[in-house]
């Protein structure tokens, strides 16, 4: 694969640009709103100076980078040669649906066409498009040039090998893809988040700690683990071994699962007091330059993670 497409550039098309320029790959993008499409490669711009400074532009210049971006004006243009397309339009099923009975025309026989769908699974926007054997879900976690996971998830028609040639561009381009052996709500990534959200939003419910709390236990206590290795591996370290810590502590977590088994809707005024909360942390006129600090947190903590795992620190 050598020609990259991207459609829809919002926040997320944005960082998929540079996953894929950085990698060395040229790459076509197109928003039917030439706004989202400026904006996407003022993000390119911006986004690249930090990578360089960090070194996580493979070596390469912001301008290097940058000049492999190629803004066009529909999607016909956009497509007609491209390898691989990444869609991330709007996420909204009949929106989806259209897009893809109008792409699936225009692309080659061949491309893979991925969409980067955090909640749809690909079988409920490609059942009745031609060639929907080509099309699968690469969920990324944004911002994507920032965190490399990517969750590959096959329709029940995606053809194996595009699946594998998935795989492998994802690998290439310095993502880290897993591989969902079929289409569950959420995927993995969100369902594993849903969980840690609503236990969240019960805590503050049932006023046992503020929203403050809850990010500064996971900030400043469950994170700093989960910041290089996953829950399986934790239990793994915290004993002799996963079985050592589930004869220990696994009628524990049984227990706490049957208090957490009944889920609850998050009402608008629980809403209100988390969001009271967290405006009287980062008012609402700051949250545009927190996540801008959020960005480089992330660069920062990838080029040390980096660096670790080589042996370089």
């Amino acid at each position: 694969m050598t020609k990259i497409a991207l459609v829809g550039c919002g926040l997320v098309g944005g960082s998929w640009a540079l996953v894929f320029a950085r990698a060395g790959f040229d790459v076509t993008l197109y928003d039917p709103s030439p706004a989202s499409l400026d904006a996407a490669l003022d993000f390119a711009r911006s986004s690249s100076s930090t990578l360089a400074e960090l070194d996580l532009l493979n070596g390469q210049s912001p301008s290097e980078v940058i000049s492999r971006l190629k803004p066009v004006r529909n999607l016909a243009e956009a497509v007609h040669h491209a390898d691989y397309i990444q869609e991330s339009a709007p996420e909204r099923l009949a929106i989806k649906q259209a897009l893809y009975k109008e792409l699936a025309p225009l692309a080659k026989m061949d491309a893979v066409i991925a969409s980067s769908t955090s909640a749809l699974p690909a079988s409920s926007f490609t059942a009745e498009m031609e060639g929907r054997e080509r099309c699968l879900v690469v969920h990324p976690i944004n911002p994507p040039h920032l965190i490399p996971l990517v969750e590959i998830i096959p329709a029940p028609w995606t053809a194996p090998t595009v699946v594998e040639r998935t795989d492998a561009l994802m690998k290439q381009v310095g993502q880290v893809p897993i591989r969902l052996n079929r289409e569950i709500a959420g995927f993995v990534a969100n369902r594993l988040q849903s969980a840690i959200l609503s236990e969240a939003f019960r805590l503050v419910e049932d006023g046992i700690c503020s929203a403050n709390d809850v990010d500064t236990a996971v900030a400043d206590g469950l994170g700093l683990r989960w910041f290089f290795m996953g829950p399986f591996e934790t239990m793994d370290l915290n004993a002799q071994g996963v079985a050592d810590y589930c004869a220990k502590f696994g009628s524990t977590y049984y227990g706490l699962a049957k208090e957490q088994a009944d889920p609850r809707e998050w009402s608008g005024p629980l809403i209100a007091t988390v969001e009271k909360q967290r405006r009287e942390k980062t008012p609402a006129g700051n949250l545009d330059a927190r996540k801008a600090w959020r960005d480089r947190c992330l660069a920062v903590l990838l080029k040390a993670k980096s660096d670790v795992l080589r042996g370089n620190a």
